[in-house]
Formats: C-alpha cells, structure tokens, sequence
C-alpha cells in the first residue's frame, strides 16, 4: 500500500470514529459532541434555540427580572450603587416584589431581604447583565450600555444573550458549596438534549444526573465530597445547578418535591415552554469523501 492510500485509509477509519453516534451521548457522535459543547446553537450544532412568541417570553422568570431592572435603571438613568458595590435597598424590594423569581428563605420568613446578596436571584440577575455587556459600574454608579437599551425592545435577541451568559460567562459554582468545578456547566446542552428526550415523563433528577456524568465520567474524578456517598452527591450537585439554579429560572421545566427536606425526592419534568424554544435533531451520518 502506498503512502497516500494508507493516509486516506486512516483518514477515513478516523472520520468513521469521529461520526460514529455513541450511546453515552445519546446516539450523538463525537464530532457534534463538540459543536454541542463547543458552539451551542450554532448552525452546525444538532440543538437549536428557536424563537419564540410574544406572550412565550413573560413565562420566562429571569428574563422578565432582568428586563425590569433595565427598565428602573433606564428610569432613573443611572442607580447609585452602596459603598460594597451593591444594590440599594429599595431597588432590591421593589425587584423582589414583583414575584419574578422567589427565595424559599425569604418567603418561609428563615431569612431577611434587606439587601442585594439576601436575594440569590437578585444578586445573580445583577451578575448576568454585567456579564452580559448589559450594565456598567462607574464611579459608583449603575447604567446601561446602548446594546442594554437596543435589545430591552427585542425579547429574542435578550433572551439568547441572558441565556447563553447563563450558560457560558457564569461561573454555576458560585452560590454553592460543591467546590470550583464544572459539574452541570460543562456540556450544559447536553441536559437539555436529555429534557428534550425523556422529560415529557415525570422522572428523578438523578435519572439524568446518572446520564450526565456517563457522558462526562472525568467530571466526578478528584471530586471530595463531604456526605452521603459520590454518587449522591454528585447528583444533588448536578441537580442543583442544573434544574433548581437553571433551567427552572428560564421556566423550562416544572420541578416536583416529595418527602422531607434531608430525604426529600424531586421529580423533572420539561415546560411546553421547552418544547417550543429547544430543537434537537437527530444524529446525522455524515459520509467520508
């Protein structure tokens, strides 16, 4: 066999490999594994955001909770932020007062709203826009970009921008103590692939918690944990990120709590709001040239 047949035989047996679909990613191959992880919802990825109708995007909690702080920053031209860089208190109680987004301590009276950081989602909202390009701080002070005042009049464009900041620019082990790894974050796509799958049933959080790290099996290495076995707390971290501080935020899916606290079961299943918002298509064969 001459050199150039034998590199085209390698190309090929390498393409073959690369397009192969595999069961652990859900009949995907690597190759769009990677755009799935690498390039969400570009034109190459199988999953795809589409856009929505008007009335879909005021079911979406965080958006409409960044919109309205837009909407009071824009009222006011600019907010004077406290002396640590936060919110001011009347900010942080008309914000919460709209029942965007709840805390489950503030609303069982455990703790307190008396600033920005009391509130996980109202600390978190702030956090988004600044990512986002959003908001600026300067001198103490919060106003918006030009793109924040564009795009307050363009729900789609707003959406995919929160969203994909979510995704790609937060860092999901911020507000919790599962340590500085990339559990749920990393791939996050690929939970909705699953949603979109299997979430028309009622199912346990660790159903895809268990398929999660069988794509991602190097996520659970080096990992301490500090209760229960690895496997559980994986899965509460993965669970926690993913469906409670995510996907729940963006009204994709209804979540369902049974038992107590410590011993307490919770159920997953997707929104029709998911369905008409992600596209997923089926793996494709792709032939060798």
């Amino acid at each position: 066999m001459n050199p150039e047949d034998l590199k085209r035989q390698i190309d090929k047996m390498m393409h073959e490999h690369n397009n192969q679909g595999l069961p652990d990613f859900e009949g995907y191959s690597p190759s769009e594994m990677y755009q799935i992880m690498n390039f969400p919802f570009s034109l190459n990825s199988p999953v795809q955001l589409q856009r929505l109708d008007d009335d879909d995007y005021t079911k979406i909690p965080i958006l409409n909770q960044v919109k309205y702080l837009i909407g009071l920053i824009e009222k006011q031209g600019e907010i004077k932020l406290t002396t640590r860089g936060y919110l001011p208190v009347k900010i942080v109680s008309d914000l919460y007062q709209q029942g965007f987004l709840k805390d489950e301590y503030i609303e069982s009276g455990i703790s307190k709203l008396y600033k920005e950081t009391d509130s996980m989602t109202i600390h978190l909202t702030k956090i988004l826009m600044e990512l986002a390009g959003l908001s600026k701080k300067r001198n103490g002070k919060l106003s918006l970009t030009n793109e924040s005042k564009r795009l307050l009049a363009n729900d789609d464009e707003l959406f995919r921008l929160v969203f994909l900041t979510f995704g790609q620019k937060f860092n999901w082990a911020y507000f919790d103590g599962y340590g500085d790894n990339q559990i749920g974050q990393l791939g996050f796509v690929f939970s909705l692939i699953l949603l979109a799958k299997y979430g028309q049933e009622k199912r346990l959080d660790s159903f895809y918690a268990g398929k999660y790290f069988k794509a991602f099996p190097k996520l659970s290495e080096s990992i301490e944990h500090s209760y229960g076995t690895l496997e559980s707390y994986l899965s509460s971290c993965y669970s926690l990120r993913t469906f409670d501080r995510f996907l729940n935020y963006f009204g994709l899916i209804k979540i369902e709590t049974e038992g107590k606290r410590l011993d307490s079961l919770q159920y997953i299943t997707k929104t029709d709001l998911f369905d008409r918002l992600i596209l997923c298509a089926l793996h494709k064969k792709v032939d060798f040239v």
